[in-house]
Order: structure tokens, then C-alpha cells, then sequence
């Protein structure tokens, strides 16, 4: 996001100024041809100025051509005005097409991952960015342990008792570049005789890893309520990975008896441990958010890990691990030769982030723009009840399950492919898929990295896709 200050100068009006700022930045290059601009809305919100500032601003640049203006896409920087020559005196290019996925990418991906780039809070990063490197050069330099940077630990200690009840030592976290990297220094520690039980269907990429540290996986199935406990003790699995609060794909949050049972069940014998991925834990839309397994823990058995991936963008490789004191002892021990894969610059930026309130009045504020988004995406999908879509799971995370009646779910994903939406059907995320699928087609429907003027037409097609499958 580009950021420009425009308090405190004396002058012309605020929207004047930002034109002269973008008409610079274009003339000098620093904005190249075919650059796609901010939204108006999400620019006004990072400059702290209304949206009719931005207007104002966009109007009077797309007046003199330095850029252009695509239904629903966005703005655009013209060819034809670097380096100060006006667009009839430069050399004349084609019209750029705005900047695009590669070749083949989905208009709309309801499957993927991904977080709109415009939701990351650029004014407020660059600005802690700067703070630090210009008051803690000292502290940049210095070699970080292998769990990360005291500051960050501090302060993801705090924000874990605030947000989810969780008394956590500072010193039994341990900070890494992105979960995956987490999960191999979780081998390392377990051993690779260790047997992990995951969820199944789960996220699919996670046995991957595991069993390419040489690990050895038991996939075990996931009912209304989470994981199956009977099945957990029949695997002869040590370790399991889950995600209680909102499973991934179905969506189901883990049920108060079936997380009592499987503490019980990490209890019987000495080195069962539980694993309890919380990765977006932080977006309950509706309601309280079931408290984590880790508080109710007493017997130093479960693994607390999450991410910043959804809470900020799916680019911050920034997650973080809690240790029970006995394996933090071991993780010293046998691992405490690693330094820590996160930049210091990166986790003071983001102590001071999170320390200063930033990251709740984020959260706060994306809570608020994703139920939006997903009211809108519901809406615009459940608008007319003649196709029969059902939706399930709403309430917790960044993804529901939308059923389908009457159709057959590759054939509706190739449709919804054709008209530029990818989805995927919940059967792709088995180990196995089930004999049997029943009447309907189940797709989990991810709305993170929609744009929020993306939402109706995404539906408007899918619904299409629909009623092509069917044959209507």
C-alpha cells in the first residue's frame, strides 16, 4: 500500500496534496506503467483521509492521463508519463492490460489460502518499521535465540491471556518462519519413530511434511463434534495434530466432551502429546470462541500453535509455538543450536505491533470487514432459493461448507472453472475419500482473499455453474 504523509504540510487542500505525490511518483517512475493503484476506500483508510480525498485525487490525475480507470478492476498508471514528458511526446505503447495472476489463475479462488493484500495495515507497519530502526539499532544486530527475540515472546505471551485465557511463560515460546517450518522442528524434537495421528479430511500438505521427515502418519476421521478420540486410541499414535476451534475443511468446532476426552487421552500415558493448531481462532464472527485446549490443560500435554498468515497476510511468515515446560526443556537441549528463522527487524516491528494495540484494533476492524464480506457472499449466493444451496459452519474462521443438491462435484467444478471460479470439493481433502458421498456436492467455500466488490459476481457465477452442471 502506498503510504504518503500529508498532515502538518501547509498549503493547498489534502486531496491537492496527494495528487502532487502520486503525479511525482508516476513522473519519476517510482509509480511504473500498468502499477494498479489502492482501492479508494482502503487508500483513504491507510493516509487516515476521507474516501472523497482519494476521489478527488484519482479524478484529477485520470483528467491530465496519468491513469485510468477499469470497471471493477481499479486504477491503473497510464503509459507515456515518465520522467515528466506528457503522453503525446513519448512513445506510444499499447494500452497496458492492469496487473494480473499468471496465466490460468482463477478470477475468483473460493479454495485458496490466500488473504486480500488490501487488508494489511501498510501505514502502521512502515511506521513501527521505522521506529525500530531508528531506536533499536542495537537490539537489530544482536543474534536472537533459538525461540525468537525476548520483546515478541513478551508480548505474544500477553496477547494470548488476553485473547484466549492462556497463562504461557514468555520463555516456552518459540517464534519461526511460518507453521511448516514449526512442524519440522516438532519432528526433530519428537523423533522420527514418533507416529502422528492427523484429521482426515485435513489440510493435506500437513502429512506431507511429517512424512517427509521421515514420520509415520495415521489418518484418523473427523465427525460433527472433531476428531474421533476412539479412533485416536486405536491408531497406537503419540502425537496428534488438530484444529479444535475451527477444523479444517468441514469447519467444525471441536465439541467441550471430545476435548475433555482426548486431554484424557494424552494423559494415559507418558509421551502422548496433542498438537492444537489455532490458526484462525482469532475470527469467531459470531458468539464467544470455545476456550483452547491449552487452557484447560493441567498436565503439560498440548502444543499451542498459530500464525499470522490469516490475522495479517498469507505472505508474514511469522508463527510462533508454545511449549510445555518439559519439552521446552528438551527443545534447549536438542534444538537450542538453531537461530531463529524470523528477522529481527520483523519481530520487533511486530512486538511493537502487537504491544502498542495495532494488532487489536486490526483484528477488531478485519472481524467487521470479513463478516461483511461473507454477508454479502451468502446473500448473493443464497439470493433465490430454486437451486437448493445450503450453507453450514458460518460462524468460526475464514471458510463454510456450501452444499448442493442434485449435482456431481467434478462436473461443478470444471463449470465453475470455465466461468473463472476455482472451488474444490470437500472429498479432494480425504487421505481416502468415502465410499460413498451422498445426494449432495460439498465444496468449503474460502472468502479471505475475495475483494469485497468481488463477492456478488463470484456468486452470480457459481450459481451459473450450478444450473450448467445440472443441465438446466
Amino acid at each position: 500500500m502506498l503510504t504518503y504523509t500529508l498532515e502538518g504540510l501547509p498549503g493547498e487542500k489534502l486531496y491537492s496534496k496527494l495528487y502532487g505525490f502520486l503525479k511525482n511518483d508516476i513522473q519519476s517512475g517510482a509509480l511504473a506503467a500498468g502499477t494498479r493503484l489502492p482501492s479508494k476506500r482502503q487508500f483513504a483508510e491507510n493516509l487516515g483521509v476521507s474516501v472523497i480525498t482519494v476521489e478527488n485525487a484519482y479524478a484529477q490525475l485520470i483528467s491530465e492521463g496519468y491513469i485510468y480507470a477499469l470497471p471493477k478492476r481499479g486504477y491503473f498508471v497510464s503509459h507515456g508519463q515518465q520522467n515528466g514528458r506528457p503522453a503525446a511526446c513519448a512513445r506510444q505503447l499499447p494500452q497496458p492490460a492492469p496487473a494480473r495472476e499468471p496465466a490460468g489463475a482463477p478470477l475468483f479462488d473460493l479454495a485458496g489460502s490466500r488473504t486480500d493484500p488490501e487488508n494489511f495495515p501498510f501505514s502502521t507497519w512502515a511506521k513501527l518499521m521505522r521506529a525500530v530502526l531508528s531506536e533499536q539499532r542495537a537490539d537489530l544486530m544482536r543474534n536472537a535465540p533459538a525461540g525468537g527475540v525476548e520483546a515478541l515472546r513478551l508480548a505474544l505471551a500477553d496477547h494470548l491471556l488476553a485473547f484466549r485465557g492462556m497463562r504461557v511463560d514468555p520463555e516456552n515460546i518459540v517464534v519461526g518462519a511460518g507453521t511448516e517450518f514449526l512442524y519440522g522442528l516438532l519432528v526433530q524434537l519428537f523423533g522420527n519413530k514418533t507416529v502422528w495421528a492427523v484429521e482426515d479430511p485435513g489440510y493435506r500438505k500437513l502429512s506431507r511434511i511429517y512424512e517427509s521427515h521421515g514420520a509415520s502418519c495415521r489418518f484418523l476421521p473427523v465427525d460433527g463434534e472433531g476428531l474421533s478420540v476412539e479412533a485416536l486410541a486405536e491408531s497406537g499414535a503419540d502425537v496428534v495434530h488438530i484444529s479444535p476451534a475451527h477444523h479444517f475443511p468441514t469447519g467444525v468446532t471441536m465439541s467441550s466432551a471430545r476435548r475433555l476426552a482426548l486431554l484424557r487421552w494424552a494423559e494415559d500415558a507418558p509421551e502422548r502429546f496433542i498438537i492444537e493448531d489455532d490458526y484462525d481462532s482469532e475470527f469467531r464472527l459470531s458468539g464467544r470462541p470455545a476456550p483452547p485446549l491449552t487452557a484447560l490443560d493441567g498436565a503439560g500435554r498440548v502444543i499451542y500453535m498459530n500464525t499470522f498468515t490469516k490475522s495479517l497476510a498469507s505472505t508474514v511468515r511469522i508463527s510462533y509455538m508454545a511449549l510445555p515446560e518439559a519439552l521446552m526443556r528438551r527443545f534447549i537441549e536438542r534444538l537450542g543450536f538453531y537461530a531463529c528463522t524470523v528477522p529481527n527487524l520483523e519481530q520487533y516491528t511486530l512486538a511493537r505491533f502487537i504491544d502498542e494495540g495495532f494488532f487489536e484494533k486490526h483484528l477488531n476492524r478485519m472481524r467487521i470487514r470479513y463478516r461483511k464480506k461473507r454477508d454479502a457472499l451468502l446473500e448473493a449466493l443464497l439470493a433465490n432459493d430454486e437451486l437448493g444451496l445450503k450453507v453450514e459452519n458460518i460462524h468460526s474462521g475464514l471458510h463454510f461448507l456450501l452444499r448442493v443438491p442434485r449435482v456431481e462435484e467434478t462436473r461443478l467444478a470444471a463449470c465453475a472453472a470455465a466461468r473463472g471460479v476455482r472451488i474444490v470439493p470437500l472429498g479432494a481433502y480425504y487421505r481416502t475419500p468415502p465410499a460413498a458421498t451422498g445426494p449432495d456436492a460439498v465444496f468449503p467455500v474460502s472468502y479471505a482473499g475475495l475483494r469485497d466488490e468481488d463477492a456478488g459476481e463470484a456468486a452470480r457465477r457459481l450459481r451459473e455453474a450450478v444450473r450448467e452442471a445440472r443441465g438446466e
